[in-house]
């Protein structure tokens, strides 16, 4: 096959042969993860019923555990965090509002102007450093009461912050927002897509850092492992619409209990785990803190993701990506200048060493070379 001697095409280890799979260090995202034995047997054995009639027994099992894990009156199930955000932002807005989120958002810049397209909505995007936003920042940019002016329909927080590097939103400062916000009788969400990797960073529950929030969103498919789906919680009324919403959608899906079942083991078993990617993200950090031409300051890598600066190496994150690849190692680039690693439970800490000594290599500040291919070809 080509890709063996030209692996810098590599962009999938489902491109390798299956016995080159295993030499793979694929560090895209925490969405590449495969399910787990115990998530297999579970889909294979699951109890199955119509869910657009509400009689899946494996779906309504998982909704009633995630609102209780989140202590809410509700949840639904649906099949992305993408669709989970776009339901909250159509039930809390009306046409012609604005939403005010952090500029780097996924609601933003990764939902294919859904806020727009769905619910006629504009996004009011502010920068903040390290991605959270506090109350003040916020306050300057809801709409003031001209009739002439988009009004602001809701505040949408992301925890923890995809692009910002995993970074994670401290409790009081999102407590402030939603205490603030109710007050000026603005609703909040949150997209939690990775929220249990901030609740493992904080050494608190996901209830204990969400339960201000009108709704939110948070995904099984991500650090938790499950193949496929997400989870939005709030009240029953909020739950009720958002029901109907996701079949506007086309989210109405029939004997998913399938699916389900691994959500279960995922939410039930799998954040116990997320320190280790916390700890291999760090790993990871610190290593690259001391490659030349690398910019990355390890103190702010608290969850599973880090982004680093490629400037001083001359290289463009598209040439980057492919000299990675060549070595085996998948990661994406964000911008011209910054790559983005996410740890996950496919990648132990020998892999992360492995992708380690690639990017040493790669800056010129490594001899593992050889030792690598030779592994790639065994």
């Amino acid at each position: 096959m080509a890709l063996q001697s030209q692996p810098d095409t590599l962009t999938s280890p489902r491109a390798l042969p299956e016995k080159r799979r295993s030499k793979v260090v694929d560090l895209r995202s925490d969405t590449v993860t495969q399910p787990t034995p115990e998530m297999r047997r579970a889909m294979m054995e699951a109890d199955l019923g119509d869910d657009v009639y509400g009689e899946d027994p494996t779906i309504n099992r998982l909704e009633l555990r995630a609102a209780q894990i989140f202590a809410r009156e509700a949840a639904i199930f649906v099949p992305s965090g993408t669709m989970g955000n776009q339901i909250a932002i159509k039930i809390h807005t009306r046409p012609g509002q604005e939403i005010i989120c952090e500029e780097r958002s996924h609601i933003f810049n990764y939902e294919m102007a859904m806020l727009a397209h769905f619910s006629g909505c504009i996004a009011r995007p502010i920068y903040a450093e390290d991605g959270s936003l506090g109350w003040p920042e916020i306050q300057r940019r809801i709409s003031p009461k001209i009739y002439y002016r988009a009004q602001t329909g809701l505040i949408s927080l992301e925890n923890t912050h995809n692009m910002a590097g995993g970074t994670v939103v401290p409790t009081d400062e999102a407590e402030e927002i939603c205490d603030q916000a109710h007050a000026a009788g603005l609703p909040v969400h949150l997209d939690g897509a990775r929220i249990f990797n901030a609740a493992v960073a904080l050494g608190k529950s996901v209830n204990e850092i969400t339960h201000k929030f009108d709704s939110v969103m948070f995904c099984l498919s991500k650090g938790l492992g499950a193949p496929v789906g997400s989870l939005l919680v709030g009240s029953q009324g909020f739950i009720d619409q958002a029901r109907a919403y996701r079949k506007a959608l086309g989210g109405g899906m029939r004997q998913a209990g399938v699916l389900a079942a691994a959500g279960l083991i995922a939410l039930e078993k799998m954040p116990a785990r997320l320190q280790q990617d916390h700890d291999n993200a760090k790993f990871l950090a610190e290593g690259l803190a001391r490659v030349p031409g690398l910019k990355i300051d390890p103190g702010k890598v608290k969850t599973n993701i880090l982004v680093f600066n490629i400037r001083g190496t001359g290289m463009s994150s598209a040439d980057f990506a492919g000299k990675l690849a060549q070595r085996y190692v998948l990661a994406n680039g964000i911008s011209p200048e910054e790559m983005r690693l996410v740890t996950h439970m496919d990648v132990d800490r020998a892999g992360c060493e492995r992708a380690l000594a690639a990017v040493q290599e790669i800056c010129g500040g490594g001899r593992g070379e050889g030792r690598i291919q030779a592994a790639a070809r065994n």
